[in-house]
């Protein structure tokens, strides 16, 4: 099968983006939000660089990947793509499970890390970015949900000794809370869940206000449950068709 056009290509991102920021408008409309006030993070893991240029030509600003290898070389690809249009840069989102050995890396490029879930890693994120002479690093820490230590996520016992640790050092910026609903459980029940433990938290540390919640199939519950930053691939970039060996 041959790949679509660009033209193609455009026209279907055109399309998904208008409904999936319809949805937005509307589930924050139900309860009285503003969705303007969502940050939209386009997941844009296995996709192509091109891509990415096209959603920043949409005014799609933030942009999400999984793998650090992969998000690197396409880093440079997007910056070489977009040449002269330096204002269309995305800020570039960090989503898996983050490895020590990939903090150099992830602090080289990222605005914005969604998934730091030990003490371990703050240490080794934060001279990262002191290496780097970046300015501070956005951090949510990710909070496990069902305990699953395959998922990442911090239990919830040791959620305030992470949190301090970001908080504490000045190379980072400790934004809130990200969490993924456990599977088969009730997505409202568990980002409500994480809206409480979210207001709890701002009582030791009022900036971090943000809440990472919500991909393309619960962003609805996620959005009634006050998340601020929405994690969404498919729904928006459809699905890959299955690699034929």
């Amino acid at each position: 099968m041959s790949e679509p056009s660009e033209d193609h290509r455009r026209s279907e991102l055109v399309t998904a983006l208008g409904v999936l920021r319809g949805r937005i408008a509307e589930v924050c409309g139900t309860v009285g939000r503003d969705p303007h006030a969502v940050t939209l993070v386009a997941v844009t893991k296995t996709w192509p660089a091109s891509d990415v240029v096209t959603l920043a030509r949409l005014g799609v600003r933030d942009v999400g990947e999984n793998r650090d290898q992969e998000a690197a070389a396409k880093v440079a690809e997007v910056a070489g793509l977009l040449g002269q249009s330096a204002a269309l840069l995305p800020r570039w989102h960090f989503l898996g499970q983050l490895q020590s050995r990939k903090c150099r890396s992830v602090a080289s490029y990222a605005a914005c890390v969604h998934s730091v879930d030990r003490v371990e890693i703050v240490g080794r994120l934060a001279d990262a970015v002191a290496a780097s002479e970046r300015g501070p690093l956005e951090v949510f820490v990710q909070l496990s949900m069902d305990g699953d230590p395959t998922r990442g996520g911090v239990v919830l016992a040791g959620l305030d000794r992470v949190a301090d640790a970001v908080a504490s050092r000045p190379e980072l910026r400790l934004r809130g809370f990200m969490a993924v609903a456990p599977l088969g459980t009730d997505p409202d029940t568990s980002f409500a869940g994480l809206a409480a433990i979210s207001a709890r938290l701002r009582e030791s540390h009022p900036g971090a206000d943000a809440i990472s919640a919500g991909m393309s199939a619960d962003l609805d519950a996620a959005l009634r449950n006050g998340a601020t930053h929405v994690r969404v691939g498919s729904a928006l970039l459809g699905r890959r068709p299955p690699v034929i060996s």
